[in-house]
């Protein structure tokens, strides 16, 4: 199923822009060394094959999951086949001993991209899932980039989210607060990120589990009133991988709006993909009907969906790359838009918050609010506005 066309469009990204520069990126990719942590999740993924398919010197792809990395050599075996270079996967927790021993073994790369991340915002829904996510976010960032500049990495890239912008989640305020500590860190070693849209069909997403619910003959759920911006995995790839080889020092790259980038609901994209199977949506009135109905309305050509507003905590109203209080750079490229940042920080704020953290996970007992409110403190505007109610509890 063409997954452009799921999403409202018919032409990819930044095909025009990969286009104008492939030489330099061959020629840059073909001379370097890779590391990419969390590189078998779906972004992960998508920037490791950009990078195998330009034969580089070394490429190394970190990831906790050992079922995601067999998928993956299968998958860039199956479509690119062998390089020259020395490619190999490892089965590592980044926040373990055993990753820190791996890095002092070698740990010599030119580049070193971190797709690792703990992207929901159901994962707020209890303290300790969400201090996971502050691990792994924000502190895992901190560790890593830490060691890319004891080994003399040249540039060292950390994914972000557009849910950074003017954040009303803790997953986008964490990311956010990332930033920060990669600022203070761009004195040491040059650095980019990149904020972008949702990354369609991802592993986890809603639009990844349209797919399970098909393949398990369940009903479709999604929300009617929440619009988001979608790029398909090999432009998240592209993306990541522009502001990794082409970003300046404390840059962050993103999708610009236009044409080919506009909003489109989860319930359209719902009915598009169902019509693409043959299916007509049957919109039932709750999950009792929903359930019910799915025992005999695929026979008929339909399947049941439920479509309905959103009340959970985190959702944002609207989807932003950048504020208004971030200088922009719309010339360089096409389809890309660059943040252009100074080297701004407030020192004693990030030790404070280290310390904060640390002092709740010494004493191994912390409430949500404790972390929320350390976030106000990094984050004054912050908009996060508690419902009480979250995505795992509906269907």
């Amino acid at each position: 199923m063409n997954k452009l066309r799921l999403i409202g469009r018919e032409k990819a990204l930044f095909d025009s822009d990969v286009k104008n520069h492939e030489n330099d990126l061959e020629k840059i990719v073909s001379f370097s060394s890779f590391l990419v942590l969390g590189g078998a999740g779906s972004i992960g993924q998508a920037v490791t094959k950009e990078i195998f398919k330009r034969t580089p010197k070394k490429l190394h792809v970190v990831d906790i999951s050992e079922n995601n990395l067999v998928e993956l050599v299968r998958d860039i075996r199956s479509s690119f086949g062998y390089i020259d270079g020395d490619f190999k996967t490892f089965a590592l927790d980044i926040g373990s001993i055993e990753y820190d021993a791996f890095i002092e073994e070698d740990g010599k790369y030119d580049y070193v991209l971190n797709l690792s991340a703990l992207k929901h915002v159901r994962s707020e829904k209890d303290p300790f899932t969400l201090m996971r996510m502050i691990d792994v976010n924000i502190f895992n960032t901190e560790k890593t980039l830490l060691q890319s500049i004891a080994k003399g990495t040249k540039k060292y890239f950390c994914v972000s989210t557009d849910k950074a912008a003017n954040p009303v989640n803790m997953m986008g305020a964490s990311k956010r607060i990332m930033e920060m500590y990669l600022m203070r860190r761009s004195k040491d070693i040059k650095i980019s990120t990149a904020r972008f849209a949702n990354v369609a069909f991802s592993d986890g997403s809603l639009l990844y589990g349209f797919d399970q619910r098909i393949k398990k003959k369940q009903p479709l759920v999604a929300p009617n009133d929440i619009k988001r911006y979608f790029v398909i995995p090999k432009e998240s790839g592209e993306l990541c991988l522009m502001s990794c080889i082409f970003g300046d020092n404390r840059d962050i790259f993103f999708p610009k709006l236009s044409e080919n980038l506009h909003l489109i609901s989860f319930a359209d994209i719902a009915v598009k993909y169902l019509e693409g199977l043959g299916y007509e949506p049957y919109l039932c009135k709750d999950e009792v009907e929903a359930r019910e109905m799915i025992k005999t309305l695929p026979s008929q050509g339909k399947w049941p969906c439920l479509f309905s507003s959103s009340d959970t905590t985190g959702e944002k109203d609207f989807e932003e790359f950048f504020t208004d209080k971030e200088a922009l750079d719309m010339e360089r490229f096409q389809n890309l838009g660059i943040i252009k940042n100074e080297r701004n920080y407030d020192s004693e704020k990030l030790e404070n918050f280290t310390d904060e953290i640390q002092t709740l996970k010494r004493n191994r007992k912390w409430q949500k609010k404790d972390i929320v409110d350390l976030f106000f403190t990094m984050i004054p505007d912050f908009g996060h506005k508690e419902t009480g109610k979250y995505l795992d509890g509906k269907m």
